[in-house]
């Protein structure tokens, strides 16, 4: 058969598209120029849009992978802000997920892999070979400059979200059970002391109680000085054990105070007997027991702790930049005086001066513990002063930008029976709080409260005053 037969027939080859009809898959490569612009538009099509490139003029179904990955990236970021913005809660549930953070730096990883991958081929659909010497060195060196800028980011963002998943298992990895709020209100104990070794007698520096509205997120802290004695238990082996409250015969510490029940049950006594299960639920028998007791003197439910180990404390200030505090009068810093009576002046290693200053972790440290020029219930206010603030500090744009250094001072200083499922509830209900007044009870003299000999009814009276204030009478 002919040609001209085969063309009768309809049958004919189909000539390649003219090189000014395609111009980025059939470039004239024998103009220096063309080459040149049409390297530029295949580097910036790689950066604006991946895949982009191998579909104009190189293999379309890597382009394909690209551009569907990107657009999948993109629609993933858009619907983690619209989640964030129209249910925040939602969006603490699914970001506070192990399972839906191992997924999401998964796909960083991948996702950097893929651009590496296209941008070393765009170069190759360059061709190098054919630009002026000096196109041939700025073409490649921008296309890998913004190549490790994405993929570096992306990287980043996967090591990000790694160290938030490891902070959530080592804070919540253990965790007590799901429980409904008592009285409409999750009451929380916290403590502050100091970690590491020796922890098996500690004595915590800071007691208090945090009671959190289940609705509104209104918080209610109660400080319980470290010496009161004579606390009763709520019902429980320590009950059983002191019926009358803490003291008495039984009790085998030195002055039977609060700060001395975690040492009663850890060290002078069997604790894993009479706590068998706090070990498996994230918690300890001493604070069980120091639990127990709050419970008992506050007259409340308290399901859940927050140990805060004050060597660590000054990692999460440095973490959020500083807090800013009003400092009444002037502080010393140092282990105090070596003899009774001996002017701070000899020991003192450092002062806290009087007004308002951004404190850094250290000086927030000792604002916290100086207690030789003051007493125990003005250490007290400031340790509630610094709870404020650092509550303030914890804006959605100070945890954005130095969330890995938040993330790990958060996983260094906090231990926890909280469990992981109610971590995002919580989240929630703690962006309510910073927005409200947050109350406090101090349970001092200049509260009415003597701990020395503490009125439990009326310590318990106030509490219940302050949570559930009576309704005001309507005006006739």
């Amino acid at each position: 058969m002919t040609v001209a037969a085969a063309g009768v027939r309809g049958v004919r080859p189909v000539p390649p598209p003219a090189v000014n009809e395609r111009p980025l898959r059939y470039p004239d490569t024998s103009s220096p120029d063309v080459m040149r612009r049409r390297a530029w538009w295949l580097v910036a099509a790689n950066v604006l849009f991946p895949g982009a490139a191998q579909v104009a003029a190189g293999g379309r179904r890597l382009g394909r992978i690209g551009v569907v990955a990107t657009l999948v990236l993109w629609m993933l970021a858009l619907a983690a802000v619209a989640l964030l913005v129209l249910w925040p809660q939602a969006a603490y549930v699914v970001g506070a997920n192990p399972i839906t953070l191992t997924l999401v730096q998964v796909l960083l990883l991948a996702y950097a892999v893929l651009w590496l991958v296209l941008t070393f081929d765009t170069l190759r659909l360059v061709r190098l070979i054919k630009l002026r010497p000096g196109a041939r060195i700025t073409v490649p060196a921008l296309a890998v400059a913004v190549m490790l800028l994405f993929s570096g980011g992306a990287v980043y963002a996967s090591q990000t979200v790694g160290v938030a998943r490891d902070a959530l298992g080592s804070i919540f990895g253990l965790g007590g059970p799901v429980v409904e709020p008592s009285d409409g209100y999750y009451n929380i104990l916290l403590l502050g002391a100091d970690s590491g070794e020796g922890r098996d007698s500690m004595r915590p520096d800071s007691i208090s109680v945090v009671s959190i509205n289940a609705e509104t997120g209104a918080a209610t802290i109660t400080g319980i000085p470290r010496d009161m004695v004579n606390v009763p238990f709520a019902e429980g082996p320590m009950q059983d054990l002191f019926p009358d409250g803490y003291g008495g015969p039984e009790c085998s510490t030195a002055h039977c105070a609060m700060n001395e029940i975690f040492t009663e049950v850890n060290v002078l006594r069997d604790g894993a007997a009479l706590y068998p299960g706090a070990e498996a639920t994230g918690s300890d028998p001493g604070i069980e027991a120091v639990k127990d007791a709050a419970a008992g003197l506050l007259g409340i439910d308290i399901p859940y702790y927050v140990f805060i180990d004050m060597n660590g404390f000054a990692a999460l200030v440095d973490a959020l930049g500083g807090v800013e505090i009003t400092v009444d009068e002037r502080l010393p810093e140092g282990g105090g005086p070596a003899y009774p009576g001996q002017p701070a002046e000899e020991w003192a290693t450092g002062w806290i001066e009087p007004g308002t200053q951004v404190m850094d972790g250290d000086t927030a440290q000792w604002y916290a513990r100086s207690r030789y020029t003051t007493s125990d219930w003005d250490r007290m206010k400031r340790q509630r002063e610094l709870q404020e603030a650092i509550l303030r500090q914890f804006t959605p744009a100070n945890v954005v930008t130095r969330f890995q250094d938040v993330l790990e001072a958060g996983g260094n200083l906090i231990e926890t029976d909280i469990p992981e499922s109610m971590v995002p509830y919580f989240i929630d209900l703690g962006m309510q709080t910073k927005e409200l007044p947050l109350s406090t009870i101090e349970l001092t003299p200049e509260g009415g409260v003597d701990p020395e000999d503490p009125d439990i009814e009326y310590i318990r009276e106030l509490v219940q005053q302050s949570l559930h204030p009576p309704s005001p009478t309507p005006s006739p």
